[in-house]
């Protein structure tokens, strides 16, 4: 049975939605072939959830690194992490965390009012109420089934209502709380402030356009390290500068010559392996210039696992450290409100199908230097309205 997309505060009928959904499954650890394209069980709203029919999904880097095993807390393990002290990422799952839909249907104990309203997905699977912390992170599309399908089933208190008209629903995917969400506890962690200096590494992808913005919203200073053919658009986007990341050996005199001699405040490292060194460079080469301590908040190692430095740097620098994985229901929540309020903008590359995920993966792996911003994925039965305004055009 085709189930037509919804305009919003339209209901659907239950008698249209169908029994079953089609959804990429990943079957198992591995390549993009344990990616299988099926048929499975459309499922039903619970006590306090809402059914979401899916427009669209927002890709993020931690499918690829949960399917292949790549979230190691011990060396030379392969796995997907287990904060919560068992493996939650269990297979048959649907991934994709970042979803945007329409209700359409909703679980006991929720008002019906809610039928037809567009929103956005908080990712995180709590494992409690509390609002200020979030000790055992695990999220849709890793500990429960997620957004690359057509139906999914989530907490109501957790779909946030986002009807801005002037948002399309693949632009607001982009805005997904995966990274707009780690992206904000990285600067809360370090207690970032108005007027500090702040390096954003992987300044191109999802987390890093989203710390620009967030550092305009706090009055901070954004200075992005990526790719030189980038700038342009970074700075429009909010970076005071952009410094090129292809010769890192000249980075630290390359910063002064943007900061006037001044060393960063913090910063926001995507990137680890031998770069973190420089980094911890950047902010400590005058020591009598700072006010506060050179902090480091670190959200990812996509440039290696392993950095090697010396605990003296540390420790003699006093350099704080701040692990970050997911955020928290009260940053969810300033979140989707600088959304509705216009303060953070879409930063959205391109669109696939969502029985075209196998190239979205390779277009993903192999992104060139036009690639800013966010993919989304969308459901076959959605493209025509939500998904081919924004198809990527080179597969």
């Amino acid at each position: 049975m085709t189930v037509h997309t919804l305009a919003s505060n339209t209901r659907i009928p239950d008698t249209l939605i169908p029994k079953t959904m089609k959804a990429m499954v990943l079957t198992g650890h591995g390549g993009i072939d344990k990616l299988q394209y099926q048929d499975v069980p459309t499922p039903a709203p619970g006590p306090g959830e809402v059914l979401v029919q899916v427009t669209a999904t927002a890709k993020n880097n931690t499918d690829r690194k949960a399917r292949e095993g790549l979230y190691p807390t011990r060396k030379g393990e392969t796995t997907s992490f287990r904060m919560g002290g068992k493996t939650t990422f269990t297979f048959p799952r649907i991934q994709g965390a970042d979803v945007v839909g329409r209700v359409a249907a909703v679980g006991e104990g929720v008002s019906e009012h809610r039928l037809g309203e567009r929103g956005l997905l908080d990712f995180n699977l709590y494992a409690n109420d509390r609002r200020d912390i979030n000790l055992t992170p695990d999220y849709y599309g890793h500990g429960a089934d997620g957004g690359y399908a057509e139906y999914v089933a989530v907490p109501s208190d957790q779909f946030h209502a986002v009807p801005n008209p002037e948002l399309a629903d693949a632009e607001l995917a982009a805005m997904g709380m995966c990274s707009y969400q780690t992206a904000l506890h990285m600067l809360t962690s370090a207690q970032v402030r108005a007027g500090e200096r702040v390096l954003v590494t992987g300044a191109s992808g999802g987390v890093g356009t989203a710390l620009i913005q967030l550092c305009r919203i706090f009055g901070a200073i954004p200075y992005a390290l990526s790719q030189a053919d980038k700038a342009d658009a970074l700075v429009a986007l909010g970076a005071e500068a952009v410094l090129d990341r292809g010769n890192m050996d000249t980075f630290v005199e390359r910063l002064k010559a943007v900061t006037g001699n001044r060393p960063l405040d913090a910063v926001m490292d995507l990137v680890g392996g031998e770069m973190t060194d420089r980094f911890i460079d950047a902010m400590i080469f005058d020591m009598n210039a700072r006010s506060t301590y050179p902090r480091l908040s670190i959200a990812g190692a996509s440039g290696g696992n392993i950095s090697e430095i010396l605990w003296t740097r540390i420790y003699l620098y006093q350099v704080q450290i701040f692990g970050v994985s997911h955020g928290t229901r009260e940053e969810a929540e300033k979140l989707v409100q600088w959304i509705r309020n216009g303060q953070l903008r879409p930063v959205l590359h391109g669109a696939f199908r969502l029985s075209e995920l196998h190239a979205a993966e390779r277009y993903f792996m192999n992104r060139g230097s036009g690639y800013l911003g966010k993919i989304v994925i969308v459901p076959d039965a959605q493209w025509p309205e939500h998904g081919q305004p924004y198809a990527v055009e080179k597969h």
